[in-house]
C-alpha cells in the first residue's frame, strides 16, 4: 500500500512540475501542514473511544456486548467461534461510531480466526467476504468522525446530515449482505452443478 501511495504522490509531484513548477514546494508544505493538523484532530476523539474499547474489552463489558449481537453475528457469520464472534461484534460497534480506523484491527483478528475452506486454504470464504462488506458499507449510527472533522473546519451545524447518514448506511449495508448472499448461493448452486457434470462424466 505504502509503495501505491508513493506512486501517487510522485506522479502528482510529475503533474504540478510539468503544469506550475512554482508551486510545488508550496503544494508540499500545505499539504503535509494540513495532514499533521488532520492528525492532531481526530488524536482526541480516536483516544477517547479506543480508551473506551480498551475499558469495555478489561471490564468484560465487550463479553456482553458480543453476547448481545450473537444473534446477528451468527445469522450473518455461521459456524463461526465465539473468539471470532466477539472480535466481529466489536468491530461492528466501531463502525456504528463512525470509527472505521478503530474497526479495522477488530476486523483483520476476526479475519484471522475465521475458519477457512481446507480444500483452498488461500480463497476467501463467504463470512470473510460478508465481513469486508459490512465493513466498506460502514452501517453508522453515530459518525463521529465525519462530525469532528465538520466541527473542526468551523460548521455551525456539525451533525445536520445524521438522518441522511443513517438512511444512506443502512441502504448500503442491507443491498451488500443482500448482494453476499445472492451471490454465495449462485456459486454454490454452480459448483453443485459443475461437480455433478465431472461425476457422470467420470468412468465407473
Amino acid at each position: 500500500m505504502s509503495i501505491i501511495w508513493l506512486i501517487i504522490m510522485l506522479l502528482s509531484i510529475a503533474a504540478l512540475l510539468m503544469t506550475d513548477p512554482a508551486s510545488v514546494l508550496e503544494a508540499m508544505i500545505t499539504g503535509a501542514n494540513d495532514a499533521v493538523s488532520l492528525a492532531l484532530t481526530l488524536i482526541a476523539l480516536y483516544g477517547i473511544w479506543l480508551g473506551l474499547f480498551e475499558i469495555l474489552s478489561r471490564t468484560g463489558a465487550s463479553d456482553r456486548l458480543a453476547k448481545l449481537l450473537r444473534p446477528v453475528v451468527r445469522r450473518l457469520f455461521p459456524g463461526e467461534s465465539d473468539e471470532t464472534g466477539k472480535y466481529i461484534s466489536m468491530n461492528m460497534s466501531a463502525n456504528l461510531l463512525g470509527l472505521g480506523n478503530a474497526a479495522t484491527p477488530m476486523a483483520i483478528n476476526a479475519v484471522h480466526g475465521m475458519r477457512r475452506d481446507p480444500r483452498s486454504p488461500a480463497t476467501a470464504t463467504t463470512n470473510m467476504i460478508m465481513l469486508v462488506v459490512i465493513s466498506a458499507t460502514s452501517l453508522q449510527i453515530f459518525p463521529s468522525t465525519v462530525i469532528s472533522l465538520r466541527a473542526a473546519h468551523g460548521s455551525a451545524n456539525p451533525a445536520d446530515f445524521l438522518l441522511p447518514c443513517i438512511a444512506a448506511t443502512v441502504t448500503s449495508t442491507i443491498v451488500g449482505i443482500a448482494g453476499v448472499k445472492l451471490i454465495s448461493r449462485l456459486a454454490a448452486a454452480i459448483s453443485r452443478r459443475i461437480a455433478a457434470r465431472r461425476a457422470l462424466r467420470s468412468p465407473e
